[in-house]
C-alpha cells in the first residue's frame, strides 16, 4: 500500500489488523508562526508514547493459557491426547477441541464467562476473567497477533491509560452482550476487547476529522476491515456477540478517550509566547456534543444490561431474530449449542454411559472418579 510521507515529519496513522492505511493531518502542510525551518523539522503536535501496556497485556494472556494448561492435565484425565509428549501440557482430544487447547471444565474453573454461574452463582468477576483465558493455541496466537498489530500503534498514539481502559471496559461490553443473548455453555477470549480497539479507531477517525487528509480512503478502509470480521462471526461456534459488544462500547469509549486537539490549537500552544493567541478553543463543539452522548449512552447501556443480565433475562425472547447475528445455519452446518446430558451408572473404575441425545451407549475404564472426565466421555459419545 502506497504511503504518504508527510512534510513536516507529522505522522498519524489509521492501523487494522491485516494492514495499514497511513494518513497525514491537513493542518500539516502550514508552517507554525515563529518556528524556523530547522525548529519547524521536529515539530511534533501530538507526544508519541513508548508503548508497555499492550505487550504486558500479550504476556498476562500467554501465561494464563499456560497456566490453564497446566491444570488442564490431559494425561491425569483423559484416555487420548494429542501431543502425549508434552506431558500434563498436552492437549484435549481433537473432536473436543479442535483449537489445541484445554477441556471445557478447565476453563470453567479457570473463570470462564458461564451465566449460570454469574447470575446465580454470584460471580461477577467471570466477565472480566474470560477476557484472559483462552480455547486453544490456534484461539491465542490470532487474537495476540491482532492486539499486537491494533495495540502498539493505538498505544504510540494515545498512550496507555487511555488504550488500556479501551481494551478492559470494550471487553466487559462484549462479555456483557455475550451474557445476555449466549446463555449455554462458556464463553472465553479477548476477541470482544480487540474489537473495542476497531471501534475506537473507527470513532477516532469521525471525532478528529478535521486533521486528516484522505478522510475517505481511510474510513472506507476501516470499515471494510470491521465488516470483515464481524462476517465471520456469523459461523457457528464464534460469540459474535462478544465481537458486537466489543465494537459498540470501543465505538463510544473512543469519542471519549481519543479525541484530539484543534490542531490550530496545539500550534498555537507551541509557538514562542510573543505569537500566542487564545483566538482557538481546544476542541471543537461537535467534539463536545459526540464526547457527552457517547459518556451517557454507554453508562446507561451497561446499566440496563446490568439490570437485564442479573434479573435472568435472556434477550432472545425481546429479540426474536436477533440470533442470527452470531450464527446464520446453512446446510452446511448448525447453530445448536446445547449442552449433552447423559445417563451414568458406576462400578468400581467401570463406567456405563448412555447419552440421552441420540441413545449411543459405551462403557469405559475409568483412569480416575473425576468428573471432568465423565464430561469429556459424555461430550465425546454425543457428538
Amino acid at each position: 500500500m502506497a504511503r504518504n510521507k508527510p512534510t513536516a515529519g507529522i505522522e498519524i496513522k489509521v492501523h487494522s489488523r491485516h494492514g495499514e492505511h497511513e494518513v497525514q493531518p491537513a493542518a500539516a502542510r502550514s508552517r507554525p508562526s515563529g518556528t524556523s525551518p530547522t525548529e519547524f523539522g521536529q515539530y511534533r503536535p501530538f507526544k508519541k508514547w513508548v508503548p508497555w501496556l499492550v505487550p504486558v497485556f500479550v504476556v498476562a494472556n500467554s501465561v494464563m493459557f499456560t497456566i490453564s494448561m497446566y491444570v488442564n492435565d490431559c494425561p491425569k484425565n483423559s484416555a487420548s491426547c494429542v501431543g502425549r509428549f508434552l506431558g500434563r501440557f498436552s492437549f484435549q482430544p481433537l473432536k473436543e477441541n479442535p483449537l489445541l487447547g484445554p477441556s471445557s471444565s478447565t476453563l470453567e474453573k479457570m473463570g470462564a464467562l458461564e451465566v449460570d454461574k454469574v447470575v446465580y452463582g454470584h460471580q461477577p468477576w467471570r466477565l472480566i476473567s474470560c477476557l484472559w483465558l483462552h480455547a486453544g493455541v490456534f484461539h491465542i496466537l490470532a487474537n495476540m497477533l491482532s492486539l499486537i498489530f491494533i495495540g502498539i500503534r493505538l498505544e504510540q498514539e494515545f498512550g496507555f491509560v487511555r488504550i488500556g481502559m479501551l481494551y478492559i471496559v470494550s471487553g466487559f461490553g462484549g462479555s456483557l452482550m455475550s451474557a445476555l443473548f449466549i446463555q449455554s455453555g462458556i464463553s472465553v477470549g479477548a476477541s470482544g476487547a480487540l474489537f473495542g480497539l476497531l471501534g475506537g479507531m473507527l470513532s477516532e477517525l469521525l471525532t478528529n476529522w478535521t486533521i486528516y487528509a484522505n478522510k475517505l480512503a481511510a474510513l472506507l478502509t476501516l470499515l471494510f476491515i470491521i465488516v470483515i470480521n464481524l462476517a465471520v462471526g456469523v459461523l457457528p461456534h464464534v460469540d459474535n456477540f462478544a465481537h458486537i459488544g466489543g465494537f459498540i462500547s470501543g465505538f463510544l469509549l473512543g469519542f471519549v478517550f481519543l479525541v484530539r486537539p484543534q490542531f490550530g490549537w496545539v500550534s498555537q500552544r507551541n509557538a514562542p509566547r510573543g505569537n500566542r493567541s487564545t483566538s482557538k478553543s481546544k476542541y471543537k463543539p461537535y467534539q463536545y456534543v459526540l464526547w457527552v452522548v457517547s459518556l451517557v449512552l454507554l453508562i446507561a447501556g451497561f446499566a440496563v444490561g446490568l439490570v437485564f443480565l442479573f434479573r435472568g433475562e435472556n434477550m432472545n425472547d425481546r429479540c426474536s431474530w436477533c440470533h442470527y447475528l452470531s450464527c446464520i445455519p446453512t446446510s452446511k452446518w448448525s447453530c445448536n449449542s446445547q449442552k449433552f446430558s447423559c445417563e451414568t451408572s458406576q462400578l468400581g473404575n467401570q463406567l456405563n454411559m448412555t447419552c440421552l441425545s441420540n441413545g449411543r451407549r459405551g462403557s469405559y475404564s475409568l483412569t480416575n472418579s473425576s468428573s471432568s472426565e465423565a464430561e469429556q466421555i459424555c461430550s465425546q459419545l454425543c457428538s
